[in-house]
C-alpha cells in the first residue's frame, strides 16, 4: 500500500493535483496541519477536478499524531537527501510505504529528518533549480513505486476511449 504524506502543505492547487494522482492510483493521502488552505477551497476542487471524492485521505493535527497512528516504511523527500529516489526498493506490495513531503516553502524540518537520515532522498535535478514542483514530485514517487510493483490494480488500457482508433 502506497501512502503520500504532506507535511503542512501551503498551496491548494498542488494538493488538488496530488489528490487527483492519489485517486487514480489507489494511493492514500495524509495531510498534516496546519494547512495553508481550507479543504473546501474552490482552488483545491478545481485542481482535483471531480476526482477528489475518490481520494482517500486523512488529516492530522501534527506530525506526532501521524507517526502515532501509522506504521510502515517511511521515506523522506528533501533537498538534504543525498540518495536518488530510485535507490530504494518499493516492490513489496504487502508493505505500507509512506512518502513524506515537506511544505512548499521550507520542506521538512531538520528536527524530523535527523532520526531518518538513511531514508532521506531527493529527485535529482541540475543546478538551475532548487526543486521540482511538489505535485510533480509526488507523481514521480508514486509511479516509481507502482512501476517497481508492476502497476497492481491499474488499467493498462483506456476503457473510456477503447473504440477511438477503430472509428
Amino acid at each position: 500500500m502506497i501512502n503520500v504524506v504532506l507535511f503542512e502543505p501551503e498551496i491548494p492547487q498542488n494538493t488538488g493535483n496530488i489528490m487527483r494522482t492519489c485517486a487514480g492510483t489507489d494511493t492514500i493521502l495524509h495531510l498534516i496541519k496546519p494547512l495553508g488552505f481550507s479543504l473546501d477551497d474552490k482552488y483545491l476542487k478545481r485542481s482535483g477536478v471531480n476526482y477528489i471524492e475518490h481520494c482517500k485521505y486523512y488529516v492530522y493535527e501534527n506530525i506526532e499524531e501521524f507517526f502515532k497512528k501509522n506504521q510502515g516504511e517511511f521515506y523522506f523527500l528533501t533537498r538534504y537527501g543525498e540518495q536518488p529516489h530510485t535507490s530504494f526498493d518499493y516492490s513489496n506490495t504487502k508493505e505500507k510505504i509512506y512518502f513524506i513531503f515537506g511544505k512548499e516553502s521550507t520542506g521538512i524540518p531538520k528536527e524530523i529528518l535527523k532520526d531518518h537520515l538513511d531514508r532521506c532522498m531527493r529527485i535529482p535535478t541540475n543546478g538551475n533549480i532548487r526543486a521540482l514542483n511538489l505535485s510533480n514530485c509526488v507523481a514521480i514517487m508514486v509511479f516509481e513505486a507502482l512501476r517497481q510493483q508492476n502497476y497492481p490494480n491499474l488499467l493498462k488500457s483506456d476503457p473510456f476511449k477503447i473504440n477511438y482508433l477503430k472509428d
